[in-house]
């Protein structure tokens, strides 16, 4: 952890949190209206959104390997030529060299990395830049490159929550806010996670967990899910079998879920230097189809490099991997996101965090299964991935949320999880102070953004006062 940072922790105790005051806490507040009709809108714009984007994807990845839907990605690759692994990946990486040199050209302001905006220029983004970003990203997606698709949605959400903000006139305070849960409804409507992704925002994007903050993001998440539903199922996005817990579960969780949570320190820090690294000039044409060459070569052997991971998760948590094709993906399998992100592919990073979590769970599963032979490997899967995503993210409460929702398992592994979540992330965070959405913050934007979370920048389930 640098000096700046580890400063940071110390000076903060004496900065005042940031008010937000200027969020109504009531319909009888001053401007409560215009900030509920922008929750409204920014709800309904990224539902729209979010299913547009999901319906380009199958098509994109319906014409690139036969089969529409992610959690078919691997087998359709599997069953695919050698030279159309090779092709489509080329492709893919020729067309994000193409896309990211049009981006460029399409805004000389701020960047578009939203937990950057939200904290630093009061979650103004470039429009048309975000947008053209997030339907690049959706494309290369559905080509194979390997990270998430929930990224493009969340930009979508994050811009119209910018847009309805200025429609409305709302202050910077309350646009920090519509940005965040317009991010949140996004991957919310996408994954229909309508709990999981409010929670998320605030948690995660915005940092704050005040009372006074949940109704809007719930609101919007809400309308966002629904509205979806034309295009995305509202139904569970995993499928697992039913779950025993027996008391060695908690044990195993109590001993794998540090070694989890370094292992996410390493991807943190492998996407922090992949941002660092990421192609300027002439290069940010040529090293794309580079890397996605690579990737396509690896995907040859390894299908299950392809994608976001969604489909791989979902093997895992059902049934057990080979030794050592698992082996080989628990490090292939995150090398090519890290590579995918530092040729300046844009994606997200919330579903290939679950699947490298799942991976190292199945791992960790498979010697503890060598010691003590009872137990269902889909188990450990699953409490990995879950275990993994709130040390990347550092979201616990979010990432118990969202384990929930997209399992559909609402009791049944809750206190094994609570206890691999609460381990892996006290780990990861004496370790590092950034989540995977921060690495691409500089150190003294961390240390600003820890002074202004309040005491010992810890996110804050703080009551507001009544309005009067």
């Amino acid at each position: 952890m640098s000096s700046e940072i580890k400063a940071a922790t110390v000076a903060e105790r004496a900065i005042e949190p940031e008010p937000e005051s200027e969020v109504p806490g009531s319909l009888r507040d001053a401007g409560a209206l215009r900030f509920w009709l922008a929750v409204v809108l920014t709800g309904l714009a990224a539902g729209i959104g979010a299913a547009l984007l999901t319906a380009l994807l199958r098509e994109v990845q319906g014409l690139a390997w036969g089969a529409g839907e992610p959690s078919a990605l691997t087998e359709a690759a599997r069953a695919a030529s050698p030279g159309r692994h090779i092709a489509l990946l080329f492709s893919a990486g020729l067309v994000t060299g193409a896309g990211q040199w049009l981006l460029t050209r399409l805004s000389s302001g701020n960047g578009i990395d939203i937990t950057a905006a939200i904290w630093f220029q009061a979650g103004r983004l470039p429009t048309l830049r975000t947008l053209g970003s997030a339907l690049l990203s959706i494309v290369i997606v559905g080509m194979g490159a390997a990270l998430g698709r929930e990224g493009a949605p969340k930009q979508t959400g994050a811009v119209f929550g910018n847009l309805t903000s200025s429609l409305q006139k709302l202050s910077d305070e309350q646009r920090r806010l519509m940005v965040a849960i317009g991010a949140g409804a996004g991957m919310a409507a996408v994954y229909s996670v309508p709990l999981g992704g409010a929670v998320f925002a605030l948690e995660v994007l915005r940092g704050k967990l005040a009372l006074r903050l949940v109704l809007p993001a719930l609101a919007a998440s809400m309308i966002a899910t629904k509205t979806a539903t034309f295009v995305v199922a509202d139904a569970p996005l995993y499928t697992t079998p039913a779950i025993v817990i027996s008391a060695k579960v908690y044990v195993w969780a109590i001993v794998a879920a540090p070694l989890i949570g370094l292992w996410s320190v390493g991807l943190v820090r492998a996407i922090a230097w992949a941002d660092r690294a990421r192609p300027s000039d002439w290069r940010r044409i040529v090293a794309p189809p580079l890397v996605f060459l690579a990737i396509g070569l690896a995907s040859i052997p390894y299908p299950e490099v392809l994608g976001n991971g969604q489909d791989v998760a979902q093997f895992l948590f059902v049934h057990p991997l080979a030794p050592l094709p698992l082996l080989v993906l628990l490090l292939l399998r995150p090398t090519c996101t890290v590579a995918s992100f530092a040729c300046g592919a844009p994606g997200g990073l919330f579903t290939p965090s679950l699947a490298a979590g799942a991976l190292a769970g199945s791992v960790l599963g498979a010697l503890w299964l060598w010691i003590f032979p009872e137990g269902d490997i889909g188990v450990y899967a699953l409490l990995g991935g879950g275990a993994m995503l709130a040390a990347t993210t550092q979201g616990p409460i979010s990432s118990l949320v969202l384990m929930m929702e997209l399992t559909g398992q609402a009791r049944q592994f809750a206190l094994p999880m609570l206890v691999a979540i609460v381990v892996a992330t006290a780990t990861a965070r004496t370790i590092e102070m950034r989540s995977i959405y921060e690495a691409r913050l500089s150190d003294e934007e961390v240390s600003r953004r820890l002074a202004a979370r309040g005491p010992s920048g810890e996110t804050g389930l703080d009551k507001e006062p009544s309005s009067t």
